[in-house]
């Protein structure tokens, strides 16, 4: 794994998401996760946000259907619609952020609501690991944490 966080971080800050999606999870996957982000993500954003959903797709590291994390009821069973609840709860939660007067990190901020601490589906108490794991690989891929 270290060879593909050293590969995807080689790239241009455009495609290292895209590439470390690619070597994770497929050609296939990576389109999904391209449309995910496209349909989900504002065009000025994409590159700032884009690492952010890949790094979540490692943290997380779920088998199929849940690759993402991605728990809510209402999300289907398959890797695009894991792919683009992240992407649209990324968003979500960096529009939050901004009105809210941007404290602090955003990816700490998105963690309290992706992957809160008090959850009580964490019977590991794995959530504690979520925001440096993803702070880690996001800026691997390309994040920007400025």
């Amino acid at each position: 794994m270290i060879s593909l966080v050293l590969a995807a971080a080689l790239l241009t800050p455009c495609d290292a998401p895209y590439e470390a999606i690619k070597a994770k999870d497929g050609t296939v996957a990576a389109s999904e996760f391209k449309d995910a982000v496209a349909v989900n993500i504002r065009p000025e954003l994409r590159s700032r946000l884009a690492p952010i959903v890949a790094a979540i797709r490692y943290a997380e590291n779920g088998r199929a259907g849940r690759e993402y994390g991605i728990l809510h009821p209402r999300v289907k069973p398959t890797y695009r619609s894991q792919a683009g609840w992240c992407a649209a709860t990324v968003q979500k939660g960096y529009d939050r952020w901004v009105k809210a007067g941007r404290p602090g990190d955003f990816i700490t901020h998105l963690g309290s609501r992706y992957c809160p601490l008090d959850d009580p589906r964490d019977k590991n108490g794995l959530n504690k690991h979520w925001v440096k794991n993803v702070t880690k690989f996001a800026a691997n891929f390309g994040y920007d944490n400025k």
